[in-house]
């Protein structure tokens, strides 16, 4: 019995194109719709705190995949220091019929891109059908295909991003030039940055909560999606939507520590009766969507392990048919 190892090299030589990755987290969230998923809450391990990071473990099933998939991925701040990323992941694919491991890839770049195929995905079904501006803060990781898939979708005529260190905003801003050909506009400030924006996206990378997205700057038709690890709103955040949607309510209805919403689930401002929806119910098709030009809609996601799950099988099914990796014996 062998494993198929796919390292970071491989995943980079195996090109997946824009609409190939939305598509693949789409049938993810349908399938999670039709109750064809198993998603298992999100569990953290901490190791000392001096280490200023902690570590997720991420675990699900998609039926239609054949796919088990159990993901661990380190979330460290100051990475940065050591010329690393900030987040470093590993997933491990598995055969629900037989429980047989088939695959472990490197899921570094797949936890940036499915983030932002989600955030995609989100805004394919709750934003407005034209959107000229994106607002942009944090440019973390995951940050460059929250830009590149919502770009693909809609065709921005300004992008605006800010974040808190210069040069990590101004090479953000290079690499996406690169990959859009796009003039990307760096701003001062998050007011200078959302207020005014069709679309604004929160996904800073703060150690202690901050308002940084003011709800008086949303406005009517707006799509607000904030998912940093730490509260970058305020808590009056929710009282102006018209709708608020999750990926996952399971995840999000913890109301701990980390969430860009837990002090609204604390507060007990967002529950399970003014939530809207999960995102997989709109994908699937049993409840609509944005419904008018004028809605004000929130889309705060937690991250699925569903999302890990299908955009690994997909590079796996590329590697195989390109004979790309290595196999490792395994027993």
């Amino acid at each position: 019995m062998e494993i198929l190892y796919l390292s970071s090299k491989d995943i980079e030589s195996i090109h997946l194109d824009d609409e190939e990755i939305i598509q693949a987290i789409e049938e993810s969230l349908a399938a999670q719709g039709e109750g064809k998923t198993s998603i298992e809450p999100r569990v953290h391990i901490n190791p000392n705190s001096e280490y200023n990071g902690h570590f997720n473990v991420l675990r699900g099933y998609i039926e239609p995949k054949r796919a088990v998939g159990v993901k661990v991925v380190g979330d460290y701040v100051y990475n940065y220091k050591k010329n690393l990323p900030s987040e470093m992941a590993l997933l491990n694919l598995f055969d629900p019929e037989t429980g047989a491991p088939y695959a472990v890839i490197d899921a570094t770049a797949i936890t940036s891109m499915r983030t932002g195929a989600v955030t995609a995905v989100g805004a394919k079904y709750l934003a407005k059908k034209k959107n000229k501006i994106l607002g942009h803060l944090g440019s973390r990781g995951t940050a460059f295909w929250n830009v590149v898939l919502l770009d693909h979708l809609f065709d921005f005529d300004e992008i605006r991003i800010n974040s808190k260190r210069q040069e990590s905003m101004e090479a953000f801003a290079a690499q996406l030039e690169e990959r859009i050909h796009k003039k990307i506009t760096l701003t001062h400030s998050s007011q200078e940055c959302l207020e005014g924006a069709d679309i604004m996206v929160e996904a800073t990378r703060l150690t202690e909560p901050q308002p940084l997205l003011k709800t008086e700057w949303v406005r009517p038709g707006n799509l607000v999606v904030p998912y940093g690890t730490i509260c970058a709103n305020e808590i009056s955040l929710t009282d102006v939507m018209d709708k608020v949607v999750v990926d996952d309510w399971n995840q999000c209805k913890e109301g701990g520590k980390l969430g860009s919403l837990s002090p609204h689930v604390r507060a007990g401002k967002l529950t399970q009766k003014t939530l809207y929806a999960e995102l997989g119910e709109i994908v699937s098709g049993k409840k609509p969507g944005r419904e008018s030009d004028d809605e004000k809609i929130l889309f705060w996601h937690r991250g699925l392990s569903t999302s890990d799950i299908a955009l690994g099988q997909l590079y796996f099914e590329k590697a195989t048919a390109d004979n790309i990796g290595t196999k490792l014996f395994y027993r």
